[in-house]
């Protein structure tokens, strides 16, 4: 077998991580979920910092880590590159022997090892700043010098912490433009821990959602922002989504309440629909008779893009997007009165 086929199985007091990972080579997975579900200690098990407590984690078919069999191959000895959330840069070393660190600590001699580096500085468009220390570099730099480091030894597989977290906004553009092309051109498997829906979206071929230390969807990118399986990921795609059970047109809400749908369904089904399908009123709307409406009290607002994302507390939560002109409008403030309505056909309706 090639690629990643593990199954991560880390216990703690109070916590226990169960992952299956399978991944082929060239292909990039990223674990996403809240904080606390388990992403980081993943990768640090995959990685040989944390042993497992069960389970096992092969590449190409050579296994690294199997407690059932007694079987631990330090981190140090395993064929993988790892770019840390804050890149972890020798800060004494320039950015050449920062990358030729890698090649050295695995005995290459140090003329080839520079030579390594250099060629590696250059295919991330540094060749310039070889002796800057990382002091001396940008943000940006930085994340592409510890790319770099992490390559040169021409790892099986490449594990990517946060890697695009400590850039600004325009840095983080053209970076996680660079960084797709790079992950592209890479033969071996990735796996990256992320946060950011956009950086899982444009760099990951699959998604893999960890809640309380367990699986809760994957698939790729676009599957699972077209059907969001929790709240968690719902909110991560930019979606509303609510739970109940389905009669016809009729789906009787968990907690309480109706939502009525345009496709007829039967039993227990997830009802999707988007922020901006939500539209908010200061007084019970009579024109068109909306069947589906909810009165609430605004909990929270905050800047998305160029809209207002309101948090509308009633049965169900729901967000809506408003413009800001809207907002002044309606003198929309947290902790005020209004109603919430949806048209029946902005809603996306799929077995639970």
């Amino acid at each position: 077998m090639t690629g990643l086929h593990a199954r991560v199985g880390v216990e703690r007091p109070g916590f226990t991580l169960d992952l299956p990972l399978d991944a082929a080579p060239g292909e990039v997975v990223a674990l996403l979920g809240p904080n606390g579900a388990g992403k980081t200690t993943a990768l640090r098990a995959l990685a040989g910092l944390v042993p497992l407590t069960s389970g096992l984690v092969e590449l190409d078919g050579v296994p690294l880590d199997d407690p059932a069999r007694d079987v631990f191959v330090r981190a140090e000895d395993r064929p993988l590159g790892m770019v840390f959330q804050d890149y972890l840069l020798f800060p004494h070393l320039t950015a050449l022997e920062n990358v030729a660190f890698g090649p050295r600590a695995r005995g290459t001699a140090r003329t080839a090892a520079r030579e390594q580096a250099r060629s590696w500085l250059a295919r991330v468009g540094l060749a310039e700043v070889a002796s800057a220390h990382p002091s001396a570099l940008s943000g940006g730099q930085a994340q592409r010098v510890a790319l770099a480091r992490a390559l040169v030894t021409e790892p099986r597989l490449l594990l990517l912490d946060e890697p695009l977290a400590a850039l600004d906004a325009v840095t983080r553009l053209v970076v996680r433009s660079d960084l797709r092309r790079h992950l592209a051109e890479f033969a071996g498997t990735t796996v990256l821990v992320t946060h950011d829906p956009v950086d899982a979206m444009v760099l990951a071929d699959r998604l893999v959602v960890i809640e309380d230390g367990r699986v809760v969807q994957a698939g790729a990118p676009t599957e699972v922002a077209r059907a969001p399986r929790t709240e968690y990921v719902a909110r991560l795609v930019g979606l509303n989504l609510v739970r109940g059970t389905a009669q016809g047109t009729t789906v009787r809400l968990v907690g309480g309440g109706v939502l009525h749908v345009s496709e007829p369904a039967e039993g227990e089904v997830l009802v999707a629909f988007a922020p901006t399908a939500v539209a908010l009123h200061r007084d019970r709307p009579t024109a068109g008779s909306p069947r589906n409406t909810w009165e609430g009290r605004i909990d929270g607002m905050d800047q998305h893009a160029d809209v207002i994302r309101v948090s509308v507390d009633s049965q169900p939560p729901v967000l809506a997007d408003v413009t800001t002109a809207a907002v002044a409008d309606l003198d929309l403030t947290p902790g005020a009165r209004v109603f919430a309505t949806l048209k029946a056909t902005e809603t996306q309706v799929y077995p639970a």
